[in-house]
């Protein structure tokens, strides 16, 4: 089972998509089964209005450099396309999803979140990992040792890689859980030609109601989660869906 991810990031306006702003980039980055693919999608965007003075500080984008750039709405099949089979990672997702809502909601499109496979908030990720403290992009990357030394203004596609790189350091853990049960049917630590398992070494398989209980466990982790457990995704077990209607709850 491949498991397609993509991290996303955008820049722009001003805060607020309930008071008229708009997106002004949009920067993406492929990972399939924790690996990156190097396949990415960045585009500027003619926001049609103009850029708060606290917006421009922070991405460094004018109306004048945007002008000569396509609308959402010319490029909005492109975004779904790159997007539409991928669970979406997003730093502090409410904030990027209400803006695609909004733009979506302007080409009288579905909801962001119905385009998609999901949508993880790498930011909640990171508070229940560390909670009480920092923990921004650039918090993150000092924290697991990710150079963000070229990050002079944000940009959609650099916080993208960033987060990228970012959410493989904070999820490590999980490797050896995917090698230990992936598609080549070796077992870790063991070398071509040795015998799994050992000889002599009594291996008991576990009862029905072991198991009842471990597909409980995971429903349960599913439901804390969100999503799916990890352990679901790759054994292809189907796991509740979060919210109504199969949408992401934000807390």
């Amino acid at each position: 089972m491949n498991l397609r991810q993509v991290v996303l990031d955008t820049e722009t306006t001003g805060l607020s998509a309930e008071d008229g702003h708009r997106i002004v980039e949009i920067g993406c980055i492929e990972i399939v089964n924790r690996r990156l693919t190097g396949r990415s999608l960045h585009l500027y965007l003619n926001p049609e209005r103009d850029i708060d003075a606290g917006a421009l500080a922070v991405h460094g984008l004018t109306l004048e450099r945007l002008q000569s750039e396509p609308r959402f709405g010319d490029v909005a099949d492109r975004v779904i396309g790159f997007l539409a089979d991928a669970e979406v990672l997003i730093h502090n997702a409410p904030f990027d999803v209400g803006f695609l809502d909004a733009e979506l909601a302007r080409l009288q499109r579905p909801r962001f979140q119905s385009l998609v496979a999901g949508v993880v908030d790498t930011l909640a990720m990171a508070r229940e990992l560390h909670p009480g403290k920092r923990n921004s992009l650039d918090a993150l990357c000092e924290r697991y040792a990710i150079s963000n030394a070229h990050r002079k203004l944000h940009g959609a596609l650099l916080d993208a890689e960033l987060l990228a790189d970012v959410y493989l350091a904070m999820t490590r853990g999980q490797d050896s859980l995917e090698i230990a049960i992936g598609d080549g049917g070796e077992g870790v630590g063991v070398l071509p030609g040795e015998q799994w398992p050992p000889a002599g070494l009594r291996v008991a398989a576990a009862s029905a109601e072991e198991l009842a209980e471990h597909a409980a466990t995971l429903a349960a982790i599913g439901r804390e989660a969100k999503g799916q457990a990890l352990w679901s995704r790759l054994e292809g077990v189907e796991a509740p869906q979060a919210g109504a209607g199969g949408q992401v709850d934000f807390v």
